[in-house]
C-alpha cells in the first residue's frame, strides 16, 4: 500500500492475530474473513485482481504433524482452489520452502530433485506442482525466515534459540554441523513486492521457481549460536540427541533469482540484534503458574 498498490486479504485468522489492524486505515485495504478451503471464498477474494500471492499454509513439520489432514487441505487443496479461482492473466506467486529439497549433498540450485521428508515438505511441493501446471506462476522457495514481526513465530530457527538464550540464559542444540539457510523477515516482504513489481521479467513463458534468500546466509546451526555469544550471555551445550524432521543440511545458491535484480539487506547479524532487544519485552504466559518473571 505504500507503494500505490490496493491489497485484499483474505484470512481465517486462525491464530487470533491483529497484525493487521493497522490497515484498516488505509482506503487501499479491503479484509475478507474468510477460509482458503472454501472455493467461494477463494473466488470472492480473486475478483478483478491483478496478482495473487498466496501465503495461506499450515507452516512448519511440527504443525502439519500435528494435524496432516489439515496440513493437505490448507496446503495442497487451498493451492488448488486458487489456482482455480483465478483467471488466466492473474499472476500467482506462491510462498513454498527449500524444506522441499529434504536432504542434499552439495549446493541447491532450482534444478536440484526434490525429495521432500516430512509431511510439510510433501504438501508443500505437492502445492508447487499444482501452481506451475496452472500456468503464469512463480515459485518462491524460502529459505528459513527470522527476525521481528508483528506475530513473532518463536518455533523459527534463529527466533528460538535467541528467545531461549534471552529468557532462560541457556540454549541446547542439536546436529550443531548441519547447515541451514536464512532469511529475515523484512527480506521476505521485499521480494514479493520485487514478484508483484517485476512479474513478467520472472514468470518465464508458463512459470518459474527460485530459491529466495543470500549464499552469505548460509549457516551451520553451531555458527548461528556462536554468534548469538557476541551479543548476549547464556549456557550453551551441543547435544548429541535430537533430529530436525526435514533433515535439512544443506547450502542453497541463489544466483537465478539475484540475476533478476533482487538482494536480501538484513544480515544475521542485524536480525540477531533486534531479536535479543525485542525478546527482552515478549512474554509467555504460564497459566499453570503463580508467580511470572
Amino acid at each position: 500500500m505504500q507503494r500505490g498498490h490496493e491489497v485484499r486479504v483474505l484470512d481465517n485468522l486462525m491464530y487470533g492475530q491483529l497484525s493487521l489492524l493497522h490497515c484498516f486505515i488505509d482506503g487501499k485495504f479491503r479484509f475478507i474473513r474468510g477460509d482458503v478451503r472454501d472455493k467461494e471464498a477463494v473466488r470472492k477474494a480473486a475478483e478483478g485482481v491483478d496478482h495473487v500471492v498466496h501465503l495461506a499454509a499450515i507452516v512448519g513439520a511440527p504443525a502439519c504433524r500435528r494435524d496432516e489432514r489439515l496440513a493437505w487441505e490448507v496446503n495442497v487443496q487451498g493451492t488448488i482452489n486458487v489456482a482455480e479461482c483465478r483467471t488466466p492473466s492473474q499472476g500467482l506467486i506462491l510462498a513454498s520452502t527449500g524444506s522441499n529439497y529434504g536432504a542434499v549433498d552439495g549446493v541447491c540450485t532450482e534444478d536440484t530433485p526434490l525429495n521432500p521428508l516430512s509431511t510439510y515438505g510433501t504438501t508443500k511441493t505437492e502445492a508447487e506442482a499444482h501452481a506451475l501446471r496452472s500456468g503464469n506462476a512463480v515459485v518462491y522457495r524460502f529459505a528459513t525466515g527470522f527476525g521481528l514481526s508483528p506475530r513473532l513465530r518463536i518455533d523459527l530457527m534463529i527466533n528460538d534459540f535467541v528467545f531461549q538464550a534471552v529468557k532462560n540464559g541457556a540454549l541446547i542444540v542439536y546436529e550443531k554441523d548441519f547447515r541451514r539457510t536464512f532469511i529475515h523477515v523484512r527480506d521476505m516482504v521485499r521480494s514479493l513486492v520485487f514478484a508483484v513489481e517485476n512479474y513478467d521479467r520472472m514468470v518465464g513463458e508458463m512459470g518459474d521457481v527460485f530459491n529466495v534468500g543470500n549464499e552469505t546466509m548460509n549457516y551451520t546451526k553451531e555458527q548461528v549460536a556462536l554468534k548469538m555469544r557476541d551479543r548476549v550471555d547464556f549456557w550453551l551445550h551441543f547435544a548429541d540427541v535430537g533430529t530436525d524432521p526435514d533433515q535439512r543440511d544443506y547450502e542453497v545458491s541463489y544466483e537465478k533469482i539475484r540475476s533478476k535484480g533482487f538482494e536480501t539487506a538484513v544480515s544475521l547479524e542485524q536480525g540477531i540484534d533486534e531479536l535479543v532487544h525485542g525478546c527482552r519485552m515478549v512474554s509467555l504466559r504460564n497459566p499453570f503458574s503463580n508467580v511470572e518473571e
